[in-house]
């Protein structure tokens, strides 16, 4: 595996990171470590086709008709 040395990081970002590993139960270096994984490697985008077709039918389409509440018409 590959190592990585980050330098003149700002003592707060180091502080939070240690707190955050903290709550989490790991390491500092492992916190670190899945810090870079879901930045970099994240979830995998669905197609905004497959997004729509999984939302479900919840009613007709007169049941999201808007009333008109000013003159406007």
């Amino acid at each position: 595996m590959a190592q990585l040395i980050v330098r003149d990081l700002p003592a707060e970002l180091v502080l939070a990171l240690k707190r955050r590993a903290a709550k989490r139960n790991r390491s500092a270096e492992q916190e670190h470590r899945e810090i870079l994984k879901a930045a970099l490697m994240g979830t995998k985008r669905r197609p905004l086709a497959a997004v729509l077709a999984a939302i479900p039918n919840v009613g007709e389409d007169s049941d999201f008709r808007r009333e008109q509440s000013d003159r406007r018409g």
